[in-house]
C-alpha cells in the first residue's frame, strides 16, 4: 500500500458542481500547463482533472504539483487520471479510474479514504453497476463521438434522463460535449458535464468556461 503524504483535506460537495474541466496534455503544451489550468478556473470549471495518457508518472507528479495550490486557491477539488501513486505524492483530491482500471475499493486503498474516487461509465448497465463499487461520482458517456475516446461508440443523449433517475450520484455526462450542442445535452436531462477539447481548443478558455457556466446555471 503506498503511504499517504499530509496534505491539506477540504471537503468538496460535488452535488453543487456542475461544470468539470479536463486538462487533458493530447491538447496542451507541457509548458502551457499552468497557464490553461488558470484560465480554466478563473472561468468557472468547478472540478479539475489532469490528465495525460501517454506520460510517465513522474512526469504526470511533475505536472501535477504546481496545480495543487492553484486549485486550493480557487476551493476546486484537483483530480489525477488513472495513477494513485500521483495522488498521493502530489497531495491532489482524488483519483479517476476507467472500466479496465482499478477497482474503486482498492483506489481507496491506495490514496486514503477521504479522497475523491470517480469511475467512468459507458452504458447503464455500467452506471448502475457503478452504485455497488461506490464511486464519489460517475462519468457517463462519451455522448458524441470524440477523438480522447476512439475505442468507445457513442451513445447519444437519449438515455440521459434515465441514467439520472437510476444513479443517485452525481453524473458527468462526457464526450464531444462543446457550447455549440450544450443546449441539446441539457435539455435531454444532464444535470452536469465534462468538457474537454471545446475548453482547451476555446480561443478565450475562461470566456469559454464563464458560457458553459452560465448555461449549467
Amino acid at each position: 500500500m503506498l503511504v499517504q503524504k499530509h496534505s491539506p483535506q477540504m471537503n468538496f460537495d460535488l452535488q453543487n458542481r456542475r461544470l468539470y474541466g479536463i486538462l487533458d496534455m493530447g491538447y496542451v503544451e507541457q509548458s502551457e500547463t499552468i497557464r490553461v489550468a488558470t484560465e480554466m478556473l478563473e472561468g468557472g470549471v468547478e472540478i479539475l482533472q489532469l490528465r495525460a495518457k501517454e506520460f510517465h508518472p513522474d512526469q504526470i507528479l511533475k505536472l501535477a504539483l504546481p496545480l495543487v495550490p492553484i486549485c486550493r486557491r480557487f476551493g476546486v477539488p484537483f483530480i489525477i487520471n488513472d495513477h494513485p501513486e500521483v495522488v498521493v505524492e502530489s497531495g491532489a483530491d482524488g483519483l479517476h479510474v476507467g472500466q479496465d482500471d482499478i477497482l474503486v475499493k482498492v483506489a481507496r486503498d491506495l490514496i486514503g479514504p477521504d479522497k475523491i474516487v470517480g469511475l467512468s461509465t459507458h452504458s447503464l448497465l455500467q452506471a448502475e453497476s457503478a452504485l455497488r463499487e461506490k464511486p464519489d461520482y460517475i462519468g457517463f458517456g462519451p455522448l458524441f463521438s470524440t477523438p480522447t475516446k476512439p475505442d468507445y461508440m457513442s451513445i447519444g443523449t437519449s438515455r440521459i434522463s434515465e441514467v439520472h433517475r437510476l444513479v443517485p450520484l452525481p453524473i458527468y455526462c462526457i464526450g464531444g460535449i462543446k457550447l455549440e450542442n450544450l443546449p441539446e445535452v441539457l435539455s435531454a436531462g444532464a444535470q452536469r458535464v465534462a468538457i474537454v477539447s471545446g475548453i482547451l481548443k476555446a480561443e478565450k478558455i475562461a470566456d469559454y468556461c464563464r458560457t458553459c457556466r452560465a448555461a449549467l446555471e
